[in-house]
């Protein structure tokens, strides 16, 4: 009975032994997926800041100027992408939507951004746009993978188009979460013109027919939670000017937008609550229950070897028996 007892156990110890490093390399890259229909959305400020004023061609100070982030996982396009990568693939039909203190449009750019739903790397595919315009992304944006490292990553700039790294400074505590502080600066670089202008009849190609060009500059700045690769807090300082032309009435520049921008208190709540429950799902599957399995199963065994010993413990003597 023990001899069968030490054998159940011992394949009972195999078993969690084998099933703990399957449930961290097996079954984390396929479970742990950013979903194709994800939607979500991001407003940000930028409290007394610099804003162009088109109808005298001036920069003002205004009280705020918001920026409305909305992101929506297009699923027809992602399985239809997926047919030929072979692979989880993620859509996200993004917009950028920037207002002023009067409520009017200042500027609205639209993005898609195709990558890998587990690695959250770039898949290049027709479609991959930015404002419109065919780009090829390199490196990440938006999202950090799943177990962020210590170290910098690729980010792609929308504005310019191009990837730089984006550098780890050192591990915070942000809202009761340990997080990585990241930072890039994208220095004075010329960018186009949205396609969509915030006055009537000026398009981007009317103003360049003028002379005047756009140019950009920010440092970007993110908290990121490095279980889900997940930012809970961005801010940027950035800056916009015009340059050179007629436009501008014999100026040199004039300031388009400056301000720095940061996201809104009650988003950074609630983006703080859903990436506490998302953390704990993903370590389930990369630390709680394969430690736990692979403990069991070392438990198990050392109960099964112990059933094995005192199985073959050699019997006393037997004592005499009296008439």
């Amino acid at each position: 009975m023990r001899r069968t007892s030490g054998l159940v156990l011992l394949a009972l110890a195999v078993f969690f032994a084998t099933l703990a490093p399957l449930l961290r390399w097996y079954a984390f890259p396929r479970l742990a997926k950013v979903p194709p229909n994800q939607y979500q959305d991001m407003v940000l400020e930028a409290k007394n800041a610099t804003l162009l004023d088109y109808g005298t061609m001036k920069a003002r100070k205004v009280p705020r100027v918001t920026i409305v982030q909305t992101l929506k996982g297009n699923v027809e396009a992602s399985e239809r992408i997926e047919r030929t990568a072979g692979r989880d693939v993620v859509v996200w039909d993004t917009l950028s939507y920037v207002q002023g203190p009067d409520g009017r449009m200042v500027s609205r750019i639209p993005e898609r951004y195709i990558f890998d739903a587990h690695t959250q790397e770039p898949v290049h595919a027709t479609g991959e746009t930015v404002d419109g315009d065919p780009v090829r992304r390199e490196g990440i944006e938006f999202k950090w993978p799943f177990l962020t490292e210590k170290r910098s990553y690729a980010y792609f700039d929308a504005q310019t188009r191009t990837s730089a790294p984006i550098h780890y400074k050192g591990t915070r505590t942000f809202r009761g979460l340990e997080v990585y502080y990241f930072e890039q600066t994208v220095p004075w670089t010329r960018v186009n013109f949205p396609k969509v202008m915030p006055v009537d009849g000026i398009t981007p190609e009317s103003v360049a027919s003028t002379g005047t060009t756009r140019w950009y500059t920010t440092v970007r700045r993110f908290w990121v939670e490095p279980v889900t690769g997940a930012p809970v807090y961005g801010e940027e300082i950035h800056k916009e000017e015009l340059r050179g032309g007629t436009l501008l009435g014999g100026r040199d520049k004039v300031t388009a937008f400056a301000g720095h921008v940061k996201m809104r208190e009650d988003y950074i709540e609630h983006t703080v609550d859903l990436v506490k429950s998302n953390r704990t799902l993903v370590l389930l599957l990369t630390a709680y229950l394969p430690w736990s399995f692979l403990a069991l199963g070392v438990l198990l065994l050392a109960l099964a070897l112990w059933l094995e010993a005192r199985g073959r413990r050699p019997a006393g003597p037997e004592l005499p028996v009296s008439a």
